[in-house]
């Protein structure tokens, strides 16, 4: 009659029979603490290391931690601290509307390139980041090379480097397609890719399927090369 299950109406008609009404009460649930959760000393260590280097990215905060200090912390968690402390803003620009597949697909090589950075961990050496020029239309590498940071200067020398090889200029550059890294939003690359006649066009945040297809190369290449260990870039 009432329509609940059998097992809640004696779970309630037991909770009465003990204590009346007021056992039918709903409690209020003490809110545990997560298990999981990163220490306040930990929390503010990464804070207090984060304004001593303003210049460094949460990716490159994360690695720099866990080569000096004697704990590992995920760049994602980094990011969640210096978010909740007010320290990371939005930037302020236009990014393409996420969707199932690009509205104008290249047609020919060399018309848009993706490029993206990659890490590895170099024993006795660090981090290590591997910076990649890829076709859109043929998914050719056009170039990559190992990197100590992952700076404006080292995304212009390697689009540099590939400009080169592929025997582009300002009448024929590519379009350049890249994520919302910190390299990627700064105004000297604006600059720099203005002065070369290219364009610029960044995924949406969060949204890694837009340069699906540097991504998918980056995993399949790192899938052979993390099998082994290295001890020199």
């Amino acid at each position: 009659m009432l329509k609940i299950p059998k097992r809640t109406f004696y779970n309630w008609y037991g909770k009465y029979k003990d204590g009346g009404y007021e056992a039918l009460a709903p409690k209020n649930r003490a809110v545990e603490s997560q298990w999981n959760r990163i220490p306040d000393k930990i929390r503010n260590q990464v804070i207090e290391y984060a304004l001593e280097r303003p210049e460094l990215s949460p990716r490159e905060l994360a690695h720099s931690i866990t080569d000096q200090k004697d704990y590992f912390i995920s760049e994602s968690s980094v990011y969640r601290i210096l978010k909740s402390r007010g320290l990371i803003t939005s930037p302020a620009y236009i990014v393409m509307q996420a969707s199932s597949e690009f509205k104008d697909k290249t047609t020919r090589p060399n018309q848009m390139w993706q490029t993206d950075f990659t890490y590895f961990k170099i024993i006795g050496w660090g981090w290590y980041y591997l910076s990649t020029v890829l076709d859109d239309y043929s998914r050719y590498i056009v170039h990559w090379e190992l990197c100590s940071n992952m700076k404006v200067d080292d995304v212009t020398r390697s689009i540099d480097h590939a400009l080169e090889k592929a025997g582009l200029s300002k009448k024929n550059a590519p379009r350049l397609l890249s994520d919302n890294g910190s390299c990627y939003i700064s105004s000297e690359l604006s600059d720099y890719i203005q002065d070369k006649g290219m364009s610029h066009v960044r995924g949406r945040p969060n949204h890694p399927q837009t340069q699906g297809k540097i991504e998918r190369y980056h995993r399949s290449m790192k899938n052979v090369v993390k099998l082994e260990n290295y001890f020199f870039p």
